[in-house]
């Protein structure tokens, strides 16, 4: 008895450790075994705004709860990038007005089902129009432009179509920025092989690959908002998720200098930045005017990462998805004049009519 029992304990060993070894890269996961000195930050420094957020519930039930959230990690405004057109924005405007209406904006969204038929350009023009005159701060547009949307003919609507000129340039003439998803990181056109960054969120997303015909190449279609932008210079872009070039801060820097009206946004990519804390500072450093706070997705226990990044000099911190990002992160140190413009003062100048009193020295 005594010998099947540890022939038994032997085997179930033996068992885990083939287990192990054949272990694939989505369950590979190690906890670091650094030992360095730092701390969570899960209160930002400074009051900011959050110009990269989506809810489709804003009840008066719905924005108590935000606001609570929002209070612990010190969020004075969020941007409401999914307010809709219509009835629907005016419900969500209505509902902010009447409970927290120095906590809330909300953007409007345009409806790019139908361009190509008569008179469609004019009537998006004009509902844009009392979009924003019944309160909306600024105009949100979705990847679905350049990857998604057919025109009347069957044919992508691209995002420099000139049918869509009158939309941008009602921006400009009501003095409200566009922030403008344009494609994905280009690793979900490059090939799915071992030198793909973003192998495993292809792996386990497989419907975010890309390729050169669907719907077309990403050079292409990021070439076609840069084109965009410079065909409108009245009108003000916040180019969401740094254009997908925080992984490249010498060609953003390039486009900066070129579009001068184009302004970043560092939502869902300060995993890029986290990686390379020196060059990302001199970045930050150099445009500091043209960088926004923003976060994307609504999840409270994730901004203490964002506010590690930008506000301390730690290292060799965790990250919190590993199918994103499978490096550790370091912390810029920003400068505080720098925090500050980045929190919430390039915001407050960009988008209009925002409570300057949430925040110190506005």
């Amino acid at each position: 008895m005594y010998i099947k029992k540890l022939v038994h304990i032997f085997s179930l060993f033996v068992l885990s450790s083939i287990s192990a070894q054949e272990m694939g890269f989505e369950e590979y996961n190690p906890k670091s075994t650094l030992v360095v000195e730092g701390v969570e930050i899960t209160k930002a420094k400074f009051p900011f705004i959050d110009v990269h957020s989506h809810q489709r519930n804003m009840d008066a039930t719905a924005l108590s709860g935000l606001v609570s959230d929002m209070d612990k990690l010190n969020e004075g405004i969020m941007v409401n990038l999914s307010g809709g057109s219509g009835e629907s924005l005016n419900a969500k405007i209505e509902s902010i007005q009447k409970n927290y209406p120095n906590r809330f904006v909300v953007f409007a969204n345009v409806d790019f089902d139908g361009v190509g038929k008569e008179g469609w350009s004019e009537k998006a023009a004009a509902q844009l129009e009392k979009d924003i005159k019944a309160g909306a701060k600024g105009l949100k547009i979705y990847k679905s432009l350049g990857l998604r949307y057919k025109d009347s003919d069957g044919n992508r609507v691209a995002i420099d179509d000139p049918r869509l000129d009158a939309i941008w340039a009602k921006c400009g003439e009501l003095g409200v920025p566009v922030l403008i998803h344009a494609a994905d990181p280009k690793s979900f056109w490059d090939p799915m092989d071992g030198e793909n960054e973003r192998w495993l969120e292809l792996k386990t997303r497989p419907r975010r690959k890309r390729s050169a015909t669907d719907p077309a190449p990403w050079e292409q279609i990021i070439e076609e908002q840069h084109r965009m932008f410079k065909k409108h210079p009245n009108t003000n872009f916040i180019n969401a998720h740094m254009g997908w070039y925080a992984n490249n801060l010498g060609k953003l820097g390039e486009l900066l200098d070129e579009i001068p009206n184009m302004n970043v946004g560092i939502a869902a990519v300060i995993a890029e930045l986290g990686r390379q804390p020196r060059n990302a500072k001199v970045f930050f450093e150099k445009y500091q005017d043209r960088i926004l706070f923003g976060k994307d997705s609504w999840k409270p226990e994730e901004f203490p990462t964002y506010f590690r990044v930008l506000e301390s000099d730690d290292e060799y911190f965790p990250y919190y998805k590993k199918y994103h990002a499978f490096w550790a992160m370091y912390g810029l140190d920003l400068s505080d004049e720098v925090l500050k413009k980045v929190y919430y003062k390039n915001a407050l100048k960009l988008i209009p009519d925002l409570d300057k009193s949430l925040f110190p020295e506005e």
